[in-house]
């Protein structure tokens, strides 16, 4: 992690660790999501995509969107905007990675059939900036 540079991790929307899975989740019987449903979740938000973008030429996915473009299509209650707020504050966030939390919060919403994004598909994509916070993998 040290080998890569604020800016360049900057430009990158998902940040996941993975870790291990323990051998009691291997073994449990839960059943996981089917990936038909999955793929019919990602196909449905990926029309609603085409259908917000169909008059703008090469624009196809909410990650194109121009900064301008996010503040029109990425609206927020107070509540998210407070939720925000406090995320980029405490993390230190970037202007660029305020502009990609909404990014990746409008595409959670649009997976989820919302119209509006949620304070839940907020918090996701912010958790998705793992690689933001300190002491990330260990």
């Amino acid at each position: 992690m040290s080998k890569i540079s604020g800016p360049l991790l900057d430009r990158i929307d998902l940040h996941v660790e993975v870790k291990p899975v323990n051998f009691t989740e291997l073994a449990s019987d839960r059943l996981a999501e089917k990936s038909e449903l999955i793929r019919e979740r990602v196909i449905k938000a990926r029309e609603i995509q085409a259908q917000r973008f169909g008059d703008k030429p090469n624009l196809y996915a909410n990650a194109q969107m121009s900064p301008q473009m996010v503040r029109d299509i990425c609206k927020i209650t107070l509540a998210g905007q407070s939720l925000l707020k406090k995320a980029m504050e405490k993390l230190g966030l970037s202007a660029r990675a305020y502009d990609r939390i909404l990014k990746v919060a409008r595409t959670i919403a649009d997976l989820a059939g919302s119209e509006e994004i949620q304070l839940e598909h907020l918090a996701e994509a912010i958790h998705f900036r793992s690689l933001d916070r300190e002491g990330w993998a260990g």
